[in-house]
């Protein structure tokens, strides 16, 4: 049997009229794709030789990645940090040790071990500063002890930046904790969280590896046929999610990029290219079926279907790129990842994916799993190939009408009622969007961990069993008071900060102060909150740091009046600064992914309505997945049903706007795909009803399938014990979900339906700017 790679030109002379051939050649993806199967052996030799490269260098990528960026490092609670570390040698301690005796902490042996503890901590490299209730004067010690006196806290200041107090806390926690004399002592705090976050990231990646991996197997055998089919999805994921590796692992060297986007990079790599596997192919073979051999075949699935590939890469790619705008470099990594993933799941679609098909030809079909279901249900299988995996795989009224099939039924009864269906639909968003309302922002820290890990265990033990909140005291520095009177001053500020409701003490030079008044005269141990002229106060709070309180309370210590300029830092002015940088960057964020889609969306069609529409319905589409992050994770409802977690009453500030971005252009996706097919019957029958009715026949089962997989992949990253990576993965599985189903399905239909040939009507100068820039098939 000849190749039919090499069958073009018979296959152009059995075209009639100005065929799918003829208009092949005259587009630059289709010469591509025709240049791809003539050389597909050595660009597949060249993929090899990448892959093969990439395997060592990405595959390391973790260890050179950070655990932090949850903050801005310009704002005033980072410089106030940064101030304590340089002038200080100390700072709000980052690691806390909690010492269990098997008696009161006071005995003596205990007490001897205590000491030993903190003084061999004190000598440890990268440690600023111990102290512990056993070192500390007795008028300081009691809030360092627990309430039933059995345990007591080692508090330490780890220097350096992130990844060095984490390295830090790695060497020293596995040392110092078991069995330590009598006593026996576990960790806590950021720099252990940190540890822990990142041994966890890590674990759950394979985990949810191995668990999408079997499911998603047997969803693409299902929505394929054919093994071989099913299995040019996984082989363009290894290659972007591999190929992202090694982008990480050059930027590594050049910023901070966080752990966690490798995460989203295998999530949103295998998502994507499932994605765009699937249109690619889908049109292949619908290609093939018309008769078309395999050069002509992947020539026009990559005018087409390729062409639509890096549109929707494009929209993903900018509505990712948002993330950039934020200082914080957790969002900044995700940008990082997701955009690189994003172009290389594009590239592999459209350069990889035609050169494996031309080696395949119409072998894209063998191994045909569903041959055994079609001989117990007596159908013919020339039935099932012509029906391939999508709608319009084969001749017949879904593929000629869109009539006839389930999503056309659903579009004509939705365009039969267009206002009381997608008055139906919004209402139902809205409503499952409403407990956003009571949303209570907060950051990161012990909790996202399994309530089984050991820091959780830890720190929630401290919580509860002891009064103070040293660890998330603020630190006030003042960095120049001098002159006469400035023990008087700093005593009087120090008074007034004490008397500030959800304040419990105030620690300075002068003593300790409590209720506004003092409670502790000053000794020698004081003399570590002065530094060449500066001074610091350490104002440990009676609140919850990342609560409306605790913001409340930083917002009453910056407003009071200070004996000379002031840094407020620690975990509740560390929230505030991470709300005001993401809120006074919210604005330009939107403004990148809205403004971005409204004129990619215009090139793409040329219509002015169609990317406003696009643009409100996929903010609809996200309401009940902002409503669910409250429901679910702030307020602790239907746990069940997405693993268990530790319900906080917080969301992590960073989420919504991870969310936004990635569901957004996870949306676009999906709306890119159906409006091509729209917009390609539209020039034929410029006919609107039927063109929609015929899009989404064409498109319904190919983006539900798509969105099936995806959802498949977000739920795996949604088995992580880390509750915020938990949270993105069920959040953007039903983002993806709803937005294939009731926006693609009802909505879109019936907005469109309503603005009938409006939906492609623009003012005459951009009518014809479109004729001058649009992207058209040529």
């Amino acid at each position: 049997m000849s190749d039919p790679a090499h069958t073009t030109a018979e296959t152009e002379r059995r075209s009639p009229g100005a065929g799918p051939g003829q208009r092949a050649d005259r587009s630059w993806l289709a010469a591509l794709g025709r240049l791809l199967v003539r050389r597909r052996v050595p660009v597949l030799l060249a993929v090899l030789l990448a892959v093969a490269a990439a395997v060592p260098v990405g595959g390391g990528v973790a260890d050179r990645l950070s655990s932090g960026g949850f903050t801005d490092p310009a704002a005033e609670s980072t410089q106030a940090e940064t101030f304590l570390a340089d002038r200080f040698g100390s700072g709000v301690p980052n690691l806390v040790l909690l010492a269990r005796a098997p008696g009161p902490v006071d005995d003596p042996q205990a007490a001897a071990a205590g000491r030993e503890l903190t003084r061999r901590l004190a000598g440890q490299r990268g440690v600023l500063s111990a102290a512990s209730y056993w070192t500390v004067p007795r008028t300081s010690a009691p809030p360092l002890k627990a309430r039933d006196a059995r345990s007591a806290l080692v508090v330490l200041r780890l220097g350096g930046d992130e990844d060095r107090v984490r390295a830090t806390a790695l060497e020293l926690v596995p040392r110092f904790t078991g069995r330590q004399g009598v006593l026996r002592v576990s960790a806590t705090g950021s720099a252990q969280v940190a540890v822990e976050a990142q041994e966890h990231s890590e674990r759950d990646l394979f985990r949810a590896e191995a668990y999408a991996a079997p499911v998603i197997a047997v969803i693409l055998i299902f929505v394929f046929g054919s093994a071989v089919a099913a299995g040019l999805p996984l082989l363009i994921g290894v290659f972007s999610i591999l190929g992202t590796f090694v982008v990480l692992r050059v930027l590594s060297g050049l910023t901070l990029v966080s752990v966690f986007a490798i995460n989203i990079t295998t999530a949103l790599g295998l998502g994507l290219a499932i994605d765009y596997s699937l249109f690619i192919v889908t049109r292949y073979r619908e290609e093939l079926a018309r008769g078309l051999g395999t050069a002509d075949a992947v020539a026009q699935s990559l005018r087409t279907a390729g062409r639509t590939v890096l549109f929707s890469a494009l929209t993903v790619a900018l509505s990712l790129s948002a993330l950039l705008v934020f200082p914080l470099y957790f969002l900044r990594s995700f940008a990082y990842a997701g955009v690189a993933v994003v172009a290389l799941a594009a590239f592999a679609a459209v350069v990889v994916l035609p050169a494996v098909l031309g080696v395949l030809g119409p072998r894209v079909d063998a191994w045909d799993v569903r041959r055994l279901f079609r001989r117990r249900t007596g159908r013919a299988a020339g039935k099932e190939r012509a029906a391939g995996p999508g709608p319009a795989a084969g001749p017949g009224p879904a593929a000629g009408t869109g009539q006839g099939g389930f999503w056309s039924r659903l579009a004509t009864a939705v365009m039969r009622r267009p206002v009381l269906s997608a008055a139906g639909v919004v209402t139902l968003l809205v409503l499952l969007g409403l407990p956003f309302a009571r949303v209570s922002f907060g950051l990161v820290d012990d909790r996202v961990l399994p309530a089984d890990a050991p820091a959780h265990r830890t720190a929630q033990f401290v919580r509860e069993e002891f009064a103070s909140r040293a660890d998330s005291a603020l630190s006030v520095v003042l960095p120049t008071v001098s002159g006469s009177g400035e023990r008087q001053r700093v005593a009087a500020y120090a008074t007034r900060l004490s008397g500030l409701p959800g304040v419990a003490r105030v620690d300075t030079v002068t003593g300790s102060y409590a209720g506004g008044r003092p409670v502790a005269a000053g000794s020698a141990a004081s003399a570590a909150f002065t530094s060449d002229g500066a001074t610091w106060l350490s104002v440990v709070p009676s609140v919850e740091p990342y609560s409306s309180a605790g913001a409340d309370l930083v917002k009453r210590v910056r407003a009071d009046s200070a004996p000379g300029a002031v840094l407020v830092g620690g975990d509740a002015a560390v929230l505030n600064d991470t709300r005001d940088a993401l809120s006074d960057r919210l604005p330009e964020a939107a403004l990148i992914v809205g403004g971005t889609t409204v004129v990619l969306l215009f090139l793409f069609t040329g219509s002015l309505l169609i990317p406003v529409k696009a643009v409100v319905l996929n903010l609809l589409s996200l309401t009940a997945t902002f409503g669910a992050m409250v429901y679910v994770f702030q307020e602790g409802h239907l746990r069940a049903l997405v693993g268990d977690f530790t319900v906080t009453g917080l969301v992590d500030i960073t989420m919504p706007v991870l969310m936004f971005c990635v569901a957004f252009g996870l949306s676009m996706d999906y709306e890119v795909f159906l409006l091509s097919r729209i917009k390609e019957v539209y020039a034929e029958t410029g006919d609107n009803t039927q063109a929609v009715a015929t899009g989404l026949e064409r498109t319904g089962r190919l983006v539900s399938a798509a969105a099936a997989l995806v959802a498949v992949v977000m739920i795996a990253l949604g088995t992580s014990g880390i509750t915020f990576l938990k949270l993105l993965g069920v959040g953007l599985a039903l983002a993806v979900l709803l937005d294939a189903t009731l926006v693609r399905g009802v909505l879109v239909p019936a907005v469109m339906r309503l603005a009938g040939r409006a939906n492609w009507w623009a003012p005459p100068p951009l009518r014809r700017l479109h004729s001058r820039l649009g992207l058209t098939d040529e």
